[in-house]
Order: C-alpha cells, then structure tokens, then sequence
C-alpha cells in the first residue's frame, strides 16, 4: 500500500467543486478543505507507485480548476490512534 498526501490550490471559487471531485476518486480516502498555503489536502491510498503516478498525472490533472499541485509520498505511519488500539489489545 502506498500512501501519499496531496497539497492542492485550486481556482478560488472553484474548491468545493474540486474537493467533491477528488474525493469521488478511486484510491482517494480523505479530502479537507484547510486554512494556509493550499486550499485542499487529499490522502490518496493505493496499490502501486504505478497507481499513485496514474492518479496524480492523469486523473487530477483532468481537473481543470486544479491550479497547483504538490504531492508527498508517506513512508511510516505514527498514529496515535493505532498505539492505542495496540495497548489496549495487550490490557484486556
């Protein structure tokens, strides 16, 4: 599985629209809208490096309202969220 986060500019009063479009995407599990430098965060989880090229240089690109992207490959996952699922599996 690989997992990447997605920092998106979109055209102004078009980001709603992008967002709902993203989020319809195969291998797309979370989008949020954010304050800061980008206007979008999508966190794409999928199969392959193949799939992750596919979705970001063919399917995102299809958007046009998309004005700047920058995508970030996760390599390891600290979740707290996870830890503690693990703790409480070893209390029980």
């Amino acid at each position: 599985m690989v997992t990447s986060i997605i920092l998106i500019n979109a055209e102004r009063t078009k980001i709603n629209e992008v967002a709902e479009q993203i989020a319809a995407m195969d291998g797309i599990s979370e989008v949020y809208s954010v304050s800061g430098n980008y206007d979008l965060i999508a966190i794409a989880r999928v199969a392959s490096n193949e799939d992750l090229a596919d979705l970001v240089t063919n399917k995102l690109l299809a958007i046009k309202s998309i004005v700047k992207s920058e995508t970030m490959l996760a390599f390891k996952a600290f979740s707290r969220h996870d830890l503690d699922g693990m703790f409480q599996i070893g209390m029980a």
